[in-house]
């Protein structure tokens, strides 16, 4: 006999999910099963904050609880996330490359060779940039927004952005049906990533900085 995910928090001597991300991502699953994990993941990837850590693994206890099936997780958490990242790929396109290099020369400390460079790069790895991007915390949604700008072909990035999401997904879902009322260890753990992930990028852009102000100091006359 299956439990309501209600009555399984009620019952259970996990975390309570009753406010909050945790509180409000509950709510959705059990009011619209799949669609409901579907859009919470789909407003992950617009608005980043949103953790995926915390949403993935509560379907999957969820789906421990029958309150949906695995495929129906599965497969709607992915479309979500398909979905999520179209927009920002569309707002990336919107954008446009004109844009961003009018944007990038109004920055300080930049040069336009390295936003060339960075597409050039983009050009010859975007393909797998964006694959593996969707299975690296803060950077998952983030990578989107280039793959706009640069115009991949769409059915190229819905694609990658499906098979990588998949993966992600699949793993986050997965733990919490398996952890069951411990779903939340999932999400320290992640969280323990994303801060790590977080400040690798801070220190190099801190030491880009450096490296750009050092470089002005040496040109001056």
């Amino acid at each position: 006999m299956h439990l309501t995910l209600s009555a399984a928090r009620e019952l259970s001597a996990g975390p309570e999910p009753q406010g909050g991300i945790a509180g409000w991502a509950a709510g959705l699953v059990e009011a619209f099963g799949g669609p409901g994990a579907g859009a919470a993941i789909a407003l992950e990837n617009v608005f980043p904050p949103l953790p995926s850590e915390i949403i993935l693994p509560l379907t999957g206890f969820a789906a421990s609880q029958g309150v949906l099936s695995i495929a129906s997780a599965l497969f709607w958490t992915t479309l979500g996330s398909v979905v999520g990242a179209v927009v920002l790929y569309g707002v990336g396109a919107v954008f446009g490359r004109q844009r961003m290099h009018a944007w990038w020369a109004k920055l300080p400390l930049v040069k336009s060779s390295d936003l060339l460079r960075t597409e050039a790069w983009f050009a010859r790895h975007g393909a797998k940039a964006v694959l593996l991007g969707r299975m690296v915390p803060v950077f998952r949604s983030l990578i989107s927004v280039p793959a706009g700008v640069e115009r991949m072909p769409l059915p190229v990035f819905v694609t990658l952005t499906a098979t990588g999401s998949l993966v992600w997904n699949t793993v986050l879902v997965m733990a919490g049906y398996w952890l069951g009322d411990q779903w939340d260890v999932v999400g320290a753990y992640v969280g323990v990533v994303s801060k790590a992930v977080l400040a690798l990028a801070v220190v190099a852009l801190i030491g880009y900085v450096a490296l750009r102000v050092r470089g002005r100091r040496r040109d001056r006359p």
